[in-house]
């Protein structure tokens, strides 16, 4: 206890980040408990520690910071907890109970093109057919500029299908219905036909979003629509336009943060509105003598970077730089040090306090990542030392910084790595090479030629401005197709566990956070945590929760078997993830045994000297009982997204609609005996079905 003490009597400044990181702890535990007995239990128990500490600090104050520690961390443990908590409470929607079909009534509250998709897609506040509440629902629009028509506040009416939001389709997959809960989506769907406005819109809010829209269309306009996309990302936000490939490009070669406004677009702005202003007001003599130009330019900056955050269309990324980057002109205007852990520390509090669920997300904690991890290595001693003034000449300098870019680069993509596959399950190998290249050119060139270009086009002279724009944008996705297509570009893993992922963590933090070499005490967990990511095996079957769709995983030959052939593409890219796999996967009956026919699907798998025989439902109709008693109890495992009757007896497993309804989607590992169900994760939140207890896999673990 000594030793603890006088190392947290040294820390000093360096203990303030870890209360933002005590509050974070308090929102992952209330998404890891189960139910309300827990979230008030745990509650519970942060107070009455927190309560312990204070009573027994008399008898310990030969411990002062240590008790301090213990009275204060839980209470930021429980903030946390409660503020995610109530938030739930007040923005969660929960589903609509069944799907939808039919002509519905609702009010425009945002418009969405994607003509890269050729749909438009709306925000509609309604009313619930069979209940009458009061309900947001997220509705697909098929066609090119099928809502051209329409603005925020329009009452329409549309024929289409609502359904609930989709929970994972897998343990480990994305969680659409979590993020639809918190964003008060009770319905997504898709409109049929032409949508119809019955009144006008008349709301205040709408010259924003039409503002938005205008500036989008007329870049789009001006600079090609195949170019269009990538320059409305830069400006508006609107990555609608963007095509798949691109997309794809840039994500695999780790430059697909330049796409979303966040922390480099912000800070873009922000840091030209500053010099600009500061340069201009020192011209004026007068002014300079008497007032504190920095304070001024942090103001003009502090209103540029507000003023695009909403142009942009406030998403949270956004606002979450916009709050950091502020921060960063507080200090600079008070004569503080702008890049700190602390400043970092209050920027996350604030966005967590605001959006507590973005802690899970992968975009709060590749941000907030990277951030971490420059802070982390530009105030390390080593690299204050090797930045440090020395007498050598402009070109040596300058190739002293372009190695710190390449080193921070490399650091930031080592540091993001597991975050990405732990979400994604696939990550880029050549990201921090094409970074240094892609930055610089995206900061200094693209974004000042459009800048240029727009503000041209108010005297009509924007046209070289836009070509030039329009060549510097083909270089960039030059630049991310030729890295993406590199033999291994891109690393693909199966699903992980979570535990591995928070051991990451927890090391990443204690490696970022802390200074001096105490912070290497956090390289081994970062590292376990990483390799067991790595090293995480495939599941062996991939069950969706409807049963419609499975997959077989042959780890040695590299391959996935499904069980529908022209399965969606939404499913089968879920099912290749999982997996942890690329390329076109094979049709189920062409398993090695495999023996198929209209109705059903009988193989083996063999892991590690376990058979396992399967049989898989591939047709509706209707089966003889007595054949399917029989074939049932011939198998381990029986699968189907029909209900099958209580006779179909498996000796192991039996996942048929009625048990999928309870577990949703599974992932079964033969070798280790076990099995994984999406409802193990959801607890009872709201966006989860409260279900009873699945006796399909109980039986499979005994």
């Amino acid at each position: 206890m000594a030793v603890v003490e006088r190392f947290l009597s040294q820390a000093g400044f360096d203990r303030a980040p870890w209360l933002t990181v005590a509050f974070a702890t308090g929102i992952i535990a209330w998404f890891w408990l189960p139910s309300a007995p827990w979230w008030a239990g745990f509650c519970g128990l942060c107070i009455a520690v927190s309560a312990i500490a204070c009573a027994s600090f008399r008898w310990c104050n030969a411990w002062p910071h240590a008790m301090r520690a213990l009275q204060v961390l839980p209470l930021l443990v429980l903030a946390g907890c409660i503020v995610v908590w109530g938030r739930s409470e007040l923005v969660g929607q929960p589903p609509i109970a069944r799907p939808l079909s039919g002509t519905f009534t609702g009010r425009v509250l945002g418009v969405e093109p994607q003509p890269a998709l050729e749909r438009d897609r709306l925000t509609l506040a309604m009313r619930e057919p069979e209940t009458g509440r009061a309900i947001k629902v997220r509705v697909n629009v098929p066609g090119k500029a099928s809502t051209a028509e329409l603005s925020a506040g329009d009452l329409v009416a549309f024929k289409g299908r609502l359904m609930p939001p989709a929970p994972p389709m897998l343990p480990g997959a994305y969680n659409f219905a979590r993020t639809s809960w918190f964003s008060g989506i009770a319905a997504t769907g898709s409109a049929i036909g032409e949508i119809e406005v019955i009144e006008p819109g008349m709301d205040d809010d709408a010259w924003l979003s039409g503002l938005r829209q205008s500036l989008t269309d007329h870049i789009r306009e001006r600079i090609g629509e195949r170019r269009g996309g990538m320059a409305a990302a830069f400006v508006t936000g609107d990555r609608g336009g963007i095509s798949r490939s691109d997309d794809e490009a840039m994500r695999d070669s780790g430059l697909a943060h330049l796409l979303s406004i966040s922390g480099l677009h912000v800070s873009a702005m922000v840091g030209a509105v500053y010099l600009i202003v500061i340069r201009v007001l020192a011209l004026f003599p007068w002014l300079a003598l008497r007032v504190r130009l920095l304070v001024l330019a942090a103001g003009a900056g502090a209103l540029a970077g507000v003023g695009y955050t909403l142009l942009s269309g406030a998403e949270v990324p956004t606002v979450r730089s916009c709050i950091g980057a502020l921060l960063v002109l507080a200090a600079m205007a008070l004569g503080r040090e702008p890049l700190s852990l602390r400043m970092l520390a209050v920027a996350a509090f604030c966005v967590m306090l605001l959006w507590p669920e973005a802690v899970t997300g992968p975009s709060f904690q590749m941000s907030f990542g990277a951030v971490l991890a420059l802070a982390a290595v530009t105030t390390s001693e080593p690299v204050r030392h090797f930045l440090g003034p020395r007498g050598e000449g402009l070109a040596m300098r300058g190739l002293r910084h372009v190695g710190l870019l390449l080193l921070t680069g490399v650091v930031i993509d080592l540091a993001l790595m597991p975050i990405g596959l732990y979400h994604f399950h696939r990550a880029g190998v050549y990201g921090a090479i094409a970074n240094v290249v892609a930055i610089p050119l995206s900061t200094f060139v693209v974004m000042p030629l459009l800048a240029a270009a727009l503000l041209l086009d108010v005297v009509g002279a924007g046209a070289p401005m836009w070509w030039l724009a329009g060549h510097a944008i083909d270089l960039l996705t030059g630049l991310a197709h030729w890295f993406a297509s590199r033999p291994g570009a891109v690393n693909l893993l199966p699903a992980s566990g979570t535990g591995a992922f928070l051991l990451f963590v927890a090391g990443g933090l204690w490696l970022g956070l802390w200074s001096g070499q105490i912070r290497w005490l956090g390289l081994p967990p970062a590292l376990i945590g990483t390799g067991l990511l790595a090293l995480a095996p495939p599941a062996d079957i991939l069950i969706s929760g409807d049963g419609r769709h499975v997959g077989l995983v042959d780890p040695a030959g590299g391959r996935l078997f499904v069980l529908r052939d022209g399965a969606s593409g939404y499913a089968r890219d879920n099912l290749m993830e999982q997996a942890g796999m690329e390329g076109e996967p094979m049709p189920l009956d062409r398993w090695p045994g495999a023996v198929c026919n209209r109705d059903f699907c009988t193989l083996e798998i063999r892991r590690s000297g376990i058979t396992r025989r399967l049989l898989v439902s591939r047709g509706r109709d209707a089966v003889p009982e007595r054949a399917l008693v029989a074939a049932c109890e011939h198998s381990d495992i029986v699968i189907a997204d029909r209900w099958l009757p209580r006779s179909c007896q498996p000796r192991w497993l039996k996942a048929d609609r009625a048990s999928l309804a309870e577990t949703g989607g599974l992932a079964v590992y033969i070798e280790d005996q076990r099995i994984e169900t999406v409802a193990q994760t959801q607890g009872e939140h709201g966006w989860w079905r409260t279900a009873a207890p699945n006796t399909a896999v109980k039986r499979a673990h005994r």
